[in-house]
């Protein structure tokens, strides 16, 4: 019996320890790093990731409005499904610009983000991904970095609490070596526009509900270990748009939705989320009732035989 015990004692303390590193090793999006915006039902780190290795923009497409890969939860006409994000393409010479739209009523779309490809004289890439003002803030921008940094605050955001996030060392990333981007700068490239509008999706895509979003910020926190920025520092510096020319001219066809707007100002989109949260609360809390339910009667049971 002693021997059995101590086994017993072994087995928990060694499920306790590796329990214990992996919260120490894994970084989580918590409650006090959300925006408050919209933009926290699109976490645009692990959209860039997404993008930078898929093999075709259209790929890229594909996977951001798959259910399965769960990175988008956008629902900007409050219909409480995710809404479809179509991809835009614009190239000027070795410049692409991505922008990632919803088509929010047949003729309301709201640009999302921007994602920036560019390669100078000597074959160096960047890439940039910048959140739309009215989901992210001003100047909401991230890239892939090299080494771990220091964060702070987003401006933007409406709670009280400040962020502060560590994490394990990112490993290093060769942007050219990316699957996407060998792919939009060799001989294959095919310019991509989708062919996708309000009402009209292609026939994978099946509108599934959002989710809450305090379930939601608690998938992606591993994304951000290997990029910086947000609205955040990086060695003490803020991040600024590297191609400054490319963005301009993108930000002279900017889509806006005045729906969008109006929604946001009216503080409809928060209301969308608190009622998500109670409503995956109270799923819970349903759930955890039924069990305690079927427990006492199994109790009741045990006691009559």
């Amino acid at each position: 019996m002693k021997k059995t015990k101590m086994r017993v004692l072994k087995i928990i303390f060694l499920i306790a320890i590796t329990s214990l590193h992996a919260q120490s090793t894994v970084e989580t999006v918590t409650d006090t790093e959300l925006l408050g915006l919209l933009g926290d039902n699109l976490d645009l780190y692990a959209t860039l990731d997404l993008f930078q290795k898929s093999k075709t923009i259209e790929e890229f497409e594909t996977s951001l409005n798959d259910e399965k890969t769960g990175i988008n939860n956008l629902d900007l006409n409050l219909d409480g499904n995710v809404d479809f994000i179509k991809i835009a393409t614009q190239q000027e010479g070795a410049d692409f610009t991505f922008v990632l739209q919803v088509d929010v009523l047949e003729k309301e779309v709201q640009d999302v983000a921007v994602i920036l490809v560019a390669k100078d004289k000597k074959d160096n890439v960047t890439v940039q991904m910048i959140g739309d003002e009215n989901l992210y803030g001003k100047d909401y921008i991230i890239e892939p970095k090299l080494e771990t940094t220091a964060v702070t605050a987003n401006p933007a955001y409406t709670g009280s609490n400040t962020v502060v996030v560590t994490s394990k060392p990112s490993t290093v990333v060769i942007i050219e070596s990316e699957p996407i981007i060998r792919y939009v700068y060799s001989s294959h490239y095919l310019p991509y526009y989708s062919p996708y509008y309000y009402g009209y999706y292609p026939v994978y895509y099946r509108p599934y509900p959002v989710i809450s979003i305090n379930i939601y910020g608690s998938r992606y926190g591993y994304y951000h270990i290997n990029y910086y920025g947000g609205h955040r520092h990086h060695g003490g510096n803020t991040l600024v748009i590297n191609n400054t020319t490319t963005y301009n001219k993108y930000s002279k066809t900017r889509n806006t939705s005045n729906s969008v707007h109006i929604n946001k100002v009216e503080g409809n989109y928060k209301r969308n989320n608190y009622a998500a949260v109670r409503k995956s609360k109270n799923s819970n809390n349903k759930s955890i009732t039924s069990k305690n339910k079927r427990t006492v009667l199994s109790g009741r049971t045990n006691t009559k035989t």
